[in-house]
């Protein structure tokens, strides 16, 4: 199993990662949260999760131990898969997450698109005691950039979500608030689909 991958990001979107790494380069599906803290960097250092199956071999990729701590306490949880513990990441941070378990907040996890009230109650009691202290200081780093629409709907699309769905909800969204970043759309939109 892979640690981590250090190399020259190539491409990067809320949804994935491509990092040159010798001459090889790695596709690594990515949360919002790693996102943020990615873009507008040259370089970067990916720790990694290798998720195999009989149909696939994939990468999923966190900005930091905490971040893929939190994901590997998530798939830990029956009915919590890879992807959907990327979609939580991708909602809610790992500080938020690690909240919502301690203090039994159903309500917030129940907010994230495919966590339905049995599934929340699973993630509280087996993690409860589980999760750790997260470092002080994560804060998610938004970035500026002029075609946020375009990377919401991309990110959201690779998730798996209807694309003429997604490309109303997030026009509805900009049309109320015209500021947000790319992360913040794309959480406000998972609350909505």
């Amino acid at each position: 199993m892979y640690d981590y991958i250090k190399g020259e990001i190539k491409e990067i979107s809320p949804a994935h990662v491509i990092i040159d790494n010798n001459g090889i380069g790695y596709f690594i599906n990515i949360s919002v949260n790693t996102f943020s803290k990615l873009s507008g960097k040259e370089k970067g250092i990916i720790f990694i999760y290798e998720v195999i199956r009989e149909d696939a071999h994939q990468l999923f990729g966190f900005f930091d131990k905490t971040e893929r701590g939190i994901f590997l306490q998530l798939i830990s949880v029956s009915g919590v898969g890879a992807n959907t513990a990327r979609v939580m990441l991708s909602s809610l941070n790992p500080n938020e997450i690690q909240s919502a378990i301690i203090h039994s907040d159903i309500n917030l996890l129940k907010s994230i698109k495919g966590i339905g009230a049995k599934t929340a109650e699973r993630i509280i009691v087996d993690l409860r005691d589980k999760v750790g202290k997260l470092k002080d200081g994560d804060q998610i780093v938004t970035s500026l950039d002029n075609t946020i629409k375009e990377e919401a709907l991309s990110a959201l699309v690779m998730l798996g979500f209807p694309k003429t769905k997604v490309d109303k909800i997030i026009n509805e969204i900009l049309k109320e608030n015209k500021g947000l970043s790319v992360e913040n759309l794309i959480k406000e939109s998972l609350k909505r689909i």
